[in-house]
């Protein structure tokens, strides 16, 4: 059974192994999610701490998936800072360990992410991911809804290049 739990600054700092773990192995497995091959754990600590600055600022909402106290599945929305955009957050690395895929943790993470943007006033959500990747096949069983593509918008961790999917959903 997994626990969910949304991290303050602190708990995703001492997260920060696990999250490395989680990371790289979606990395390596060929996620494109804004970092290159070859990846290592440790190449993700970086990017954790800064995390972590952002849950800090009040800019970022971080939610991770435990079994037995380890750290196997993570999400984060950013809250949109601009003036004009108070109600929208962003959607950013729905990620699973391969070794726990297949048991609706990234439902249950999608939910809680969810609803704590909601307890902080956001009402609409977007999100970008690889176009033709598992990741898009799950989205609309989540309640969001496709937008379009935008091709060749990133690269794959091996170098090719990756149109985007854009997604947005509703939330109360």
């Amino acid at each position: 059974m997994a626990t969910i739990r949304i991290l303050d600054a602190a708990d995703t700092l001492n997260a920060l192994p696990d999250l490395c773990e989680v990371l790289s192995d979606c990395v390596n497995d060929g996620a494109s999610v804004g970092f290159m091959l070859p990846f290592t754990p440790q190449d993700g600590a970086d990017f954790w701490r800064n995390v972590a600055n952002g849950i800090d600022t009040g800019d970022i909402i971080h939610v991770v998936a435990e079994v037995d106290g380890v750290v196997v599945g993570t999400v984060q929305i950013g809250l949109a800072s601009k003036p004009n955009q108070p109600h929208r957050g962003d959607l950013m690395k729905l990620l699973i360990h391969r070794s726990q895929r297949g048991q609706g943790l990234s439902r249950l993470l999608m939910d809680s992410v969810e609803a704590e943007a909601a307890k902080r006033g956001r009402t609409l959500l977007v999100l970008d991911t690889a176009t033709g990747s598992d990741a898009e096949a799950i989205y609309p069983r989540f309640g969001w809804q496709r937008v379009g593509v935008i091709p060749d918008y990133a690269l794959f961790p091996d170098g090719r290049y990756c149109s985007t999917t854009i997604f947005y959903k509703r939330i109360e």
